[in-house]
């Protein structure tokens, strides 16, 4: 392989309607992981599931009840480790170390979430409730964005320096610069998540209103492709949309 180069990996549909469907393939169809991502951490995976016709809403009864079995579950598993000691949390703070972040500072996605459960956690909407219930009871990175802001498909890279990441500071909209080296997510307007899976750009953020979704489930050893499977089910079954497709993402 060429340094660099972009890694195709082959589609998988689930989709009853497939003429209904045809967008959701052709996003999935150009989603990529940079050559180089996998030379920092070859046991990478990401499974990407794109979903359309979701019921949006704000938060409810079901998803109450999926963060209240979440929670319980990071209470039973803090009780034994602590959560820089989870294995697969653990295996995150390392690849953070690897290209230049500091994880006591910049915490993975997952890990931040496990940290809020003892004093629960935040309820936002229907969606993100749901996914981030996913993220702590399976001990894994999920994200969740808005499909339809996305100019192009994702590809996860490390950036130049030069990408844009359009975020909010002090409440103004400010353009920051991902570091050279850093690993992104990334579609043609610029950096939609910084950090792998730490800082998730406004831009595609998901609203009480999005119907169309991308979730990126994000995995290392020792977090097993079955597990991983189990998690995208989870989540699938918890918001039942009309069409959905996923791709696995692998060296």
């Amino acid at each position: 392989r060429t340094p660099g180069a972009l890694l195709p990996v082959r589609l998988r549909t689930l989709s009853r309607h497939p003429e209904r469907s045809i967008m959701i393939e052709q996003f999935l169809d150009g989603a990529r992981v940079d050559a180089a991502v996998f030379a920092l951490r070859p046991d990478y995976r990401a499974l990407l599931i794109a979903a359309d016709g979701i019921a949006p809403g704000p938060s409810d009864e079901a998803s109450e009840a999926r963060l209240t079995k979440a929670e319980a579950v990071a209470r039973e598993a803090l009780a034994h480790t602590p959560v820089d000691e989870l294995p697969h949390i653990a295996a995150w703070r390392q690849a953070y170390r690897a290209f230049g972040a500091k994880p006591q500072r910049t915490r993975n996605s997952a890990e931040a979430l496990i940290r809020r459960a003892e004093a629960g956690l935040p309820r936002i909407n229907r969606l993100t409730d749901t996914y981030n219930a996913v993220s702590v009871r399976y001990q894994l990175p999920v994200g969740g964005e808005d499909l339809s802001r996305y100019s192009s498909s994702p590809r996860l890279i490390r950036a130049t320096g030069e990408e844009r990441f359009e975020t909010v500071a002090g409440g103004e909209a400010v353009i920051e610069h991902p570091l050279v080296g850093e690993v992104v997510w990334a579609d043609d307007a610029g950096v939609t998540c910084r950090r792998w899976n730490w800082r998730q750009s406004p831009r595609t953020a998901l609203t009480d209103e999005a119907t169309s979704v991308l979730f990126i489930l994000d995995a290392l050893d020792p977090l097993t492709d079955d597990v991983l499977q189990a998690a995208a089910d989870d989540l699938i079954a918890a918001l039942t949309p009309l069409h959905v497709a996923q791709r696995w993402l692998r060296a």
